[in-house]
């Protein structure tokens, strides 16, 4: 358990682990997929067993996590901070995920709504994008001016250092598909009436300007991958090695340990002494239709 057994086992391991032995330029047949698929979750279980693990110690040594997701539209960023939060609990680690400035925000220090969501101590935040969109789709589709973007790339960094500085441990990801993928998973979308939703004009638009988003990527990276907080890239054309390479390389990047944890008995209910249950006939129930 702990720092050590993730960095050195699932993150050397996970490399090639749920296609060993089978051949990738062959297509996939059901048995097939259905053997990635155990061994997907074989591997995310165990990963989630560990973030628990972490959980506790953050809880118990009040650190305070911050951990960024960035990339392109239908990256995978939600699906890798679903399998995160799906295991932890909610008074420890939550999402930050922002609408748009309203017309009172955009009057504020750029940072200064970021800020209200920043952690206590024994805290953990994932920013399911951050004030990164500035460098991002505010620049491609010109929501900010010139002056803005550039005022961006120079307070950045300094932004950073000092939440480092301040006791923060900032971890940022970058989610990198490729434009075939993205099409796909965008068509997916369309055809698909329970994700629909997710499709936006806006991710059609900036699927029309990929290259030009690629050029903002570069740019931002360059700009603000400092020492101490550098920008890791995860190769997510593949969603389920996305999912559990982001985790491992997360796990490992927090020195953590095993909480010594009492052992839980049930106690027995006390007797009912007096109690009479009401009749479920003076109830309300939902109805019973499947």
């Amino acid at each position: 358990m702990g720092n050590t057994s993730v960095s050195q086992t699932n993150v050397t391991a996970s490399k090639h682990y749920l296609y060993r032995n089978i051949d990738s330029h062959t297509p996939l047949d059901q048995k097939t997929r259905k053997k990635i698929k155990k061994r997907y979750r074989k591997a995310l279980h165990h990963l989630q067993i560990e973030l628990v693990t972490l959980q506790e110690w953050v809880r118990d040594k009040g650190l305070k996590i911050v951990v960024i997701f960035e990339g392109r539209d239908a990256a995978g960023k939600g699906g890798v901070i679903q399998r995160i939060t799906d295991c932890l609990s909610h008074r420890v680690c939550r999402v930050a995920a922002l609408p748009a400035p309203t017309e009172r925000e955009k009057t504020q220090w750029y940072f200064q709504r970021y800020v209200a969501h920043l952690p206590a101590a024994g805290e953990i935040v994932l920013f399911d994008r951050s004030w990164y969109n500035r460098a991002g789709v505010e620049k491609v589709m010109g929501f900010c001016t010139e002056e803005e973007y550039l005022e961006f790339c120079h307070s950045c960094p300094e932004f950073e250092r000092m939440l480092v500085r301040s006791g923060i441990t900032l971890i940022k990801y970058w989610f990198s598909v490729s434009e075939s993928e993205q099409k796909r998973r965008f068509e997916a979308r369309i055809n698909n009436p329970l994700k629909r939703w997710k499709l936006s004009n806006m991710d059609l638009e900036s699927h029309r300007r990929y290259h030009k988003y690629s050029e903002a990527k570069d740019k931002m990276l360059a700009y603000t991958d400092i020492k101490q907080a550098p920008w890791y890239v995860v190769n997510a054309d593949d969603k389920k090695r996305a999912r559990l390479n982001c985790i491992a390389h997360l796990l490992s990047q927090i020195p953590y340990q095993e909480i010594p944890q009492e052992k839980i008995s049930l106690p027995k209910p006390e007797a009912e002494k007096l109690y009479v249950r009401r009749p479920y006939d003076e109830q309300t129930f939902v109805p019973d239709i499947y």
